[in-house]
C-alpha cells in the first residue's frame, strides 16, 4: 500500500506542479494552458479511491494541497510584470479551491462507489469542478473580495466585458471562470477513458 500511495502521491504533484507552471502561459482569450492540466488532478483522485479507497484519496489530496501551498510560496517570490506571480488571493483561492473540490470529489465518489463504474467518477469530478471554480475565481479576482488584499486589488479582472466576447456584459474574470469550468466538465467526461483502462488493468492483474 506504501509504494501505491507514493506512485498517487508522485502523480498528483507532478499535476499540481504542472499546473502552476502552465498557468502562466495564455491559451487564447480567456484560458491557460494550465486549464488542460489542472483537472488530471481529479483522475489522480478518482483512480485512487476506486483502487485503494477513499482514506488513501484523501491521503494524496493532502499532498498536493502541501505541494500547491509550496508552488504559490515560490510564485509569491518571483516578480513579474504586474506585481507577483501569485498573490494573497491567488493563493488562498488556489488552496482553499483545491482542498475544498478535491475533498467533496472523494466524498461523493466514495458514495456513489457501487453504482455504474462510470457514475462515481464522472459525479463526483462534476461536482468537485464545480465548486472549484466557484471557490478560486471568486476569492482571486472578484470585487467582493477586494479587502482580502487592498494594495492589490486585480482591477484588470474586474472590468465589464461581453461575456466570452459574445454574451451580455460582465466582470472578466467570470468569463475566465465560465471557460475554465467548460474545459473542466469536457475533461470530466474524457477522463472516463484512462480511467477505465486503468482500474480494469487492475482488477485483471489482481486476478491473475
Amino acid at each position: 500500500m506504501k509504494t501505491n500511495l507514493i506512485i498517487g502521491v508522485l502523480a498528483m504533484a507532478a499535476v499540481v506542479v504542472a499546473s502552476n507552471i502552465l498557468v502562466q502561459h495564455l491559451l487564447g482569450d480567456w484560458l491557460t494552458w494550465g486549464a488542460l492540466t489542472y483537472p488530471i488532478a481529479f483522475l489522480v483522485t478518482d483512480t485512487m479511491n476506486r483502487l485503494y479507497g477513499a482514506r488513501t484519496a484523501r491521503k494524496v489530496v493532502i499532498a498536493g494541497f502541501v505541494v500547491g501551498v509550496a508552488c504559490s510560496f515560490v510564485g509569491s517570490q518571483i516578480q513579474g510584470e504586474f506585481g507577483p506571480l501569485v498573490t494573497l488571493r491567488v493563493a488562498l483561492g488556489s488552496g482553499l479551491a483545491f482542498l475544498s473540490a478535491q475533498l467533496l470529489d472523494v466524498a461523493v465518489f466514495d458514495r456513489m462507489r457501487a453504482r455504474a463504474w462510470w457514475q462515481a467518477p464522472l459525479g463526483s469530478t462534476l461536482l468537485g469542478s464545480t465548486v472549484d471554480t466557484v471557490i478560486f475565481f471568486s476569492l482571486a479576482f472578484s470585487a467582493t473580495f477586494n479587502g482580502l488584499e487592498p494594495g492589490n486589488v486585480p482591477g484588470w479582472a474586474q472590468e465589464g466585458v461581453p461575456l466570452l466576447g459574445q454574451g451580455p456584459v460582465a466582470p472578466l474574470w467570470v468569463s475566465l471562470a465560465v471557460a475554465d469550468w467548460g474545459v473542466k466538465l469536457a475533461l470530466a467526461a474524457l477522463a472516463l477513458i484512462p480511467f477505465r483502462l486503468i482500474t480494469a488493468s487492475f482488477a485483471r492483474a489482481e486476478k491473475v
